[in-house]
């Protein structure tokens, strides 16, 4: 049987590394959350309702967004975010496909190689 030829996307990796840690943060889970409640909403009722730092919040936000989770939209003197569900859809199924892999490598009694 011949070898398996893997072949690493860099950008696309770079790129899962940036969302996974937008994600991984309790705070932006929190902003998270809120504006899925919300459905779409400025910052001003974000920080205010959520009683944070508005500078916090902002930076929070762009991390959020600069990762594709949030959508952004400017309307007269307001910023709203919604949450680009597509992104956090791919994100889900890339740990759940994860841990399956995983779960069938421990049941057979391998171990996942580290890269």
């Amino acid at each position: 049987m011949g070898k398996t030829k893997v072949v690493i996307r860099y950008d696309k990796l770079e790129y899962c590394v940036e969302l996974m840690r937008a994600l991984a943060h309790p705070l932006r889970l929190k902003l998270l959350e809120f504006i899925d409640l919300e459905g779409k909403t400025h910052v001003r009722k974000i920080y205010r309702t959520l009683e944070l730092e508005q500078s916090i919040t902002s930076q929070h936000l762009g991390v959020l967004r600069k990762a594709g989770v949030l959508k952004f939209e400017k309307e007269g003197k307001f910023k709203y975010y919604s949450i680009n569900y597509d992104i956090v859809d791919r994100a889900r199924k890339a740990v759940d496909n994860f841990l399956a892999r995983e779960s069938m490598w421990l049941e057979s009694g391998q171990r996942a190689k580290k890269v």
